[in-house]
């Protein structure tokens, strides 16, 4: 099993940096093969141009720095991205990471979600949100459903790329050191198992017609999970 994890937090010695640390002990004593992309000490340019967006046919014209992080795409069977929940999405310097790396004739194109081009490949979203616990968020939360700030990650980045989602793993960052620690725990006994998590049940491009689900895919299921 290779697991690659892109790490996107400026202290190494944050909570974030913890569970990074974790998720890599877990996965080495049960004999996986890791790498690591932690993207502030690698001073990763988030900025993409536009011959950045698109892999040209001259991959001598790619940059060092693409050229890596998509042979460790290519590599690995899981990517864990481990990172803060700023302003209710991901830190800028892995939005920039997905604008450079995912470009199109690499991780989409000619076909998407169910189509693309990392299909069989599984991802997941570890992270740590503001406060002591997570009833900001849900159908009467202040900040609304979790599900929804995360859909422009999990669908329309991981899901559009072929990726199948596993369910992510949130943690609360305001909580008890004891908390903290059995958090930690837990998203350890995640990576022992990490080929059995449950995985969002997303709809196939099949499922779609001019963009709108029809009618008889809706009906298929009760809830479908974002």
């Amino acid at each position: 099993m290779n697991v690659l994890i892109v790490y996107a937090h400026p202290s190494s010695t944050s909570y974030n940096a913890a569970l990074k640390d974790a998720t890599i002990e877990a996965l080495l004593n049960r004999g996986a093969s890791v790498k690591v992309s932690d993207l502030y000490a690698m001073n990763f340019n988030p900025v993409a141009k536009m011959e950045d967006t698109v892999v040209p046919k001259n991959l001598d014209k790619v940059p060092e720095d693409l050229r890596l992080e998509r042979e460790k795409v290519s590599w690995a069977d899981y990517i864990i991205f481990q990172f803060p929940m700023w302003w209710t999405s991901a830190p800028a310097i892995l939005k920039g990471w997905f604008d450079r790396v995912f470009a199109a004739n690499f991780a989409y194109g000619p076909g998407v979600y169910n189509h693309g081009n990392f299909k069989g490949k599984k991802a997941m979203l570890s992270l740590t949100t503001g406060g002591r616990h997570l009833g900001s968020y849900g159908p009467k939360g202040l900040k609304g459903e979790m599900k929804e700030r995360l859909f422009s990650i999990q669908h329309e980045i991981l899901y559009f790329s072929g990726m199948d989602v596993i369910e992510p793993f949130i943690v609360p960052s305001g909580v008890s050191e004891k908390e903290r620690k059995d958090y930690i725990e837990q998203l350890k006994y995640r990576m022992a198992g990490l080929e059995h998590l449950s995985t969002i049940p997303f709809h196939v491009l099949e499922d779609y017609e001019s963009g709108q689900l029809k009618m008889d895919s809706f009906e298929k299921v009760e809830v479908i999970k974002i």
